[in-house]
């Protein structure tokens, strides 16, 4: 059993939720650890993505309910979070309320970096960074860490 089966082993055993399972196990952004350590703390409760990623990927968005492993920038396990709400909308319209619940800064911080991240990540596929993209904002609860 390798650490991230272990982790989620450990979470089912403490919280009685043997029979389900975790959609995935992922790292937040390009400061994993920094993000990693603002979820364990419940500092951070919220994020955003661009939605043309999941297209791009043909993956599903995230759903309410479900469970997700996050790792630090080692990629060990260091928290459960639960989706508790997922709204996909236009990034011009993220309310200021929503970018401080990411908890890494305040609205501008928040439109910096995004703005940023999204425009570089956008470069691989062709395409533009533009302020009405379509984000995927997911506000999620930490339910374990160790």
């Amino acid at each position: 059993m390798n650490k991230i089966q272990q982790f989620w082993s450990d979470f089912c055993i403490v919280t009685h939720k043997e029979g389900i399972e975790y959609k995935d196990a992922f790292q937040f952004g390009t400061s994993a650890d920094w993000l990693a350590d603002l979820v364990v703390e419940g500092k951070k409760t919220a994020t955003t993505s661009g939605y043309m990623f999941y297209e791009f990927e043909n993956e599903a968005i995230p759903q309410t309910g479900e469970y997700y492993i996050v790792l630090n920038g080692l990629e060990e396990p260091v928290a459960v979070i639960q989706i508790q709400s997922v709204e996909v909308i236009p990034m011009n319209e993220v309310t200021e309320e929503f970018a401080l619940a990411e908890g890494e800064g305040d609205y501008q911080f928040w439109w910096n970096a995004h703005e940023k991240f999204f425009t570089e990540l956008l470069k691989e596929y062709d395409k533009e960074f533009s302020p009405n993209m379509l984000v995927v904002c997911e506000r999620f609860k930490k339910v374990y860490s160790k």
